[in-house]
């Protein structure tokens, strides 16, 4: 199974890019280290067992490293690393990833945040902004952020993955990734079924662009990665990764080779291509997850916009396309519900990544893993986080979500 044939609905990655290091700002970050290493507070009880289940899991799903992050209430409970990034060298804490659709997860808190000012309204059409896109009367700020527009998602298109696969390197431009679901007639009507697309999250950041009349980079920064204290989650135009870098392999087109530079232009949209470490990973699962940042009416939204019951199959909208959406387990604003869990988990060519918080327990779990030669293919860090909540809050279970 390629990367793309396995970018399931969920996927969508990012890249990276060299910034001047943020204030911290007050609150749950103020319990962080200094700077994101390795730390094993108590040694013993959970401390133990999450050591043990990502000890257990590199083994058996074949990794080549496993990076994790456990907080309660803001407190470091455990941060680790495993395994190496390179033959040879050690993978750390510190290290930068490409954290993919979490990057979503902040354009959908963004649009909230918005909506709180009064600035905009979810049911607004589209049309306002990008008069350009078919259907665009139809289509709501809403629609694009929890993915019901109906668009075809262009990561699957025969031709694209074809694309990708013979030049990884590729720098894509939002209207050619926009226009190959545009230029296909729409799975649905829009707002009357569920199923991923990237070109959702595309246009939404050109919305949010055109709302503002600011940089989506920017406006993600005042609005989210500021105000949470993330300072190494971090926008780049370009493949680069800040150093510490933790490197990725893959057998995807065949060979194992280093997939750490591939172009992840084709991810989202423009200024949400990012990268990040696991603090800051876990900081952002606890952030977006508890809705910090939002009114409670806002924070309700993000996470039951209007999608549970639907993603229904049809005769145009396969049950591979159009999931099943239920009250346990459904699409927020750029954010998974798993049960009693706010989650989102980004896969890209050898990189996995996965955040989760518990709102109940204030607990947070982040893993990102990378692969070994015959590694186990999918969300292995969303695994990792399902065995560590399993282990942890055995009454609150993670399930598979896509």
């Amino acid at each position: 199974m390629t990367a793309l044939t396995a970018v399931t609905a969920l996927l969508a990655l990012s890249a990276p890019a060299p910034a001047a290091a943020r204030a911290r700002t007050t609150g749950e970050g103020d319990n962080w280290p200094a700077h994101c290493a390795s730390s094993h507070p108590s040694g013993h009880g959970p401390v133990r067992d999450v050591l043990r289940i990502a000890e257990q899991a590199k083994r058996e799903l074949k990794l080549k490293s496993v990076i994790l992050r456990v907080t309660e209430d803001g407190h470091d409970v455990v941060t680790s690393a495993l395994g190496e990034s390179m033959t040879g060298v050690p993978a750390d804490p510190a290290m930068h990833f490409r954290n993919g659709n979490i990057a979503i997860s902040y354009m959908g808190t963004a649009l909230m945040r918005l909506v709180d000012q009064g600035r905009v309204r979810l049911d607004d059409p589209v049309s306002r902004w990008l008069p350009h896109i078919p259907h665009g009367r139809g289509i709501t700020l809403r629609m694009l952020a929890n993915s019901t527009t109906g668009l075809r998602d262009y990561v699957p298109d025969p031709g694209f993955q074809q694309a990708v696969t013979a030049n990884p390197f590729r720098q894509w431009t939002p209207d050619e990734l926009v226009s190959i679901s545009t230029s296909q007639e729409p799975w649905y009507a829009p707002g009357t079924n569920w199923s991923y697309s990237h070109a959702n999250f595309v246009l939404l950041g050109e919305a949010l662009e055109k709302i503002t009349h600011t940089r989506l980079d920017r406006l993600l920064e005042r609005e989210v990665l500021g105000p949470l204290g993330l300072r190494e989650t971090r926008n780049s135009f370009t493949p680069e990764i800040p150093e510490p870098a933790l490197h990725a392999f893959t057998a995807d087109r065949g060979a194992y080779e280093e997939s750490t530079y591939w172009n992840p232009s084709w991810t989202t949209a423009p200024g949400a291509v990012e990268t990040t470490d696991i603090c800051d990973l876990a900081r952002s699962a606890s952030g977006i997850g508890s809705g910090e940042l939002l009114s409670r009416p806002a924070y309700e939204e993000l996470l039951n916009p209007g999608t549970v019951g639907l993603g229904h199959a049809t005769a145009t909208c396969p049950a591979t396309v159009c999931l099943a959406q239920t009250e346990e387990t459904h699409y927020g604003m750029g954010v998974v519900v798993l049960n009693d869990w706010v989650s989102q988990h980004p896969l890209f060519f050898g990189y996995s990544a996965s955040m989760a918080y518990l709102p109940s327990e204030r607990l947070a779990i982040a893993v990102s893993t990378t692969q070994d030669p015959g590694s186990v293919d999918g969300h292995t860090a969303h695994t990792i986080v399902q065995r560590i909540a399993a282990a942890l809050t055995p009454d609150h279970p993670i399930p598979d979500f896509g």
